[in-house]
């Protein structure tokens, strides 16, 4: 890392946006796992990161972020969908808003369903991104989950929650993390959204964050299931490109056994 900032501005920044991200940092980097970008300063409309010194990504590097990510996750959160500890204020994904609240959910299909997956399908319905029978299969796979047939024994993850490749920064040091949309989740919600949209050396990833904490098996089959957040994030905000992976996921969730 460098001494150089990186400063980020928004006019019309809603109340809270840059603070959020500034709490979702400072959660992730007291897990003491994966690398997080040092916030500088943060206020209204504003903040301030120290700048990275980028590089090509290494499979030496892919491995240890799969091993520091586990431990991200491992440090754990009170329950599924609580907000950074410390933080009360709202919490964003992209520039939409990121359903929390401080209690959390008990479940996590309940969770996943109702804060996760549902809020944005019906969000991308109403703006014409996504068509009546395309929603109702989403729909359709999201009683699925919210009835609890997929939840499992994990405990929440802490999360970085929105952990595509644009938030994963490639520096001589290592990988770092970046903009997060953190709350207490389930861990393979991370590991899918690494796959979504690519990343380098993806299976060095996955082995090295393996030997740290095993994933249960069938997680491959499962990538789908952690997908219909993002795919559901993107077709509210992106259109309707998104709408046939979006339907695909959440066949594949009903096809699950």
């Amino acid at each position: 890392m460098s001494g150089r900032v990186h400063t980020k501005r928004r006019q019309d920044a809603p109340g809270g946006f840059f603070e959020a991200e500034a709490a979702g940092l400072a959660w992730l980097a007291a897990a003491g796992g994966a690398a997080v970008v040092r916030v500088v300063a943060v206020e209204p409309g504003r903040i301030d990161l120290e700048a990275l010194e980028l590089t090509r990504p290494t499979e030496q590097h892919a491995r240890a972020f799969g091993a520091a990510l586990a431990a991200t996750h491992d440090a754990g959160a009170a329950a599924f969908g609580v907000p950074p500890e410390g933080w009360a204020g709202p919490t964003f994904i992209g520039n939409q808003e990121l359903p929390t609240r401080p209690e959390g959910w008990a479940q996590w299909g309940a969770f996943y369903a109702e804060a996760r997956v549902l809020p944005y399908a019906r969000r991308a319905a109403e703006r014409g991104h996504l068509g009546g029978a395309e929603l109702r299969l989403v729909e359709q796979a999201c009683e699925r989950i919210a009835a609890g047939d997929l939840d499992d024994d994990e405990p929440p993850a802490r999360i970085h929650g929105d952990l595509w490749n644009g938030n994963l920064q490639w520096t001589p040091d290592g990988a770092v993390l970046i903009d997060p949309a953190a709350s207490g989740g389930h861990r393979e919600t991370d590991l899918a959204m690494l796959a979504l949209f690519g990343c380098p050396f993806l299976a060095a990833v996955y082995a090295a964050y393996g030997g740290a904490h095993a994933l249960r098996p069938g997680f491959e089959e499962r990538i789908p299931l952690h997908q219909l957040h993002p795919l559901a994030v993107h077709a509210a905000s992106h259109g309707a490109s998104y709408a046939a992976s979006l339907v695909s996921a959440a066949q594949s969730v009903l096809d699950l056994r």
